[in-house]
């Protein structure tokens, strides 16, 4: 038992060195289109605290997705501030990394160069190499380094996209449905190595998904948005431990609060 909480303390230590924290303060956004402007968000608060893992849902359209785009730096929000750490973010990141739904996998370079190539960018590769190797070990991909994108299975696929993203050792991980193309089998077993993934590295967990079941599966806390634009209509804690149990009422409970939030739980 000593040994355990041992474990775990060392865990939440990890956690607390390497995740950052994200304020989203007053966070409005406005896409300009042939038919005039479109409001995506409205007034958007929301702090994720470092190491914790935050799951968005939704309905589709709503936002989500443009949100988790500010968060990363790729565009300015129209309206509000986004601060990593108390400091602006104003441009992508290293330490803020997206994996998205397609692992977008170069099918030309091996799994190892796949890995590589975001260290390779910056000029980081001669001196970082272990880098690669060890971030291959952390998904389970070591055997693997020399395959080609074709000889893998989705699952693998996404792994590597995985590895791709901790190889620069990110303290906020982004994720923009990175399970969603996956069967329901490996999805499921992809969910379980997503945590485990977090719990070892520490980063933080930014996620927008629109399984309600997954999303209870993973969060510490789920927020829930409003039809576009989108604005913040709930957020439903869970404070269950991990690892978790698909079965557990608990989380059956909780699913049935997230459905009525988004105007689903009559079927349930």
């Amino acid at each position: 038992m000593v040994a355990i909480a041992e474990q775990r303390e060392q865990v939440e230590n990890h956690q607390q060195n390497i995740g950052s924290q994200i304020d989203i303060c007053q966070v409005s956004h406005v896409f300009d289109t042939p038919k005039g402007k479109l409001p995506v968000l409205n007034q958007v608060n929301l702090t994720v605290q470092a190491g914790e893992f935050v799951a968005l849902l939704g309905p589709s359209g709503c936002g989500k997705s443009t949100l988790l785009r500010l968060v990363a730096g790729l565009e300015p929000a129209t309206q509000g501030t986004l601060l990593q750490d108390d400091e602006l973010i104003v441009r992508p990141d290293p330490s803020r990394i997206v994996v998205f739904q397609d692992p977008t996998l170069f099918p030309w370079r091996t799994v190892w160069d796949n890995v590589a190539l975001g260290l390779q960018a910056r000029g980081l590769l001669r001196r970082d190499r272990h880098r690669v190797d060890d971030a291959l070990n952390r998904v389970g991909l070591g055997e693997f380094a020399q395959s080609y994108p074709h000889q893998l299975s989705g699952g693998m696929a996404q792994r590597v996209a995985f590895a791709r993203a901790l190889v620069n050792d990110p303290s906020l991980l982004i994720l923009d449905e990175p399970l969603g193309k996956l069967d329901s089998l490996t999805r499921l077993a992809m969910q379980t190595e997503l945590v485990d993934l977090w719990r070892k590295n520490g980063f933080s967990a930014l996620l927008v998904t629109h399984d309600v079941e997954e999303a209870l599966f993973l969060a510490q806390r789920v927020v829930v948005f409003s039809e576009r634009p989108a604005r913040i209509k709930a957020e439903i804690r869970v404070d269950l431990p991990y690892p978790r149990h698909r079965g557990d009422p608990r989380i059956a409970a909780l699913r049935r609060e997230a459905l009525a939030h988004l105007g689903l739980d009559d079927s349930w």
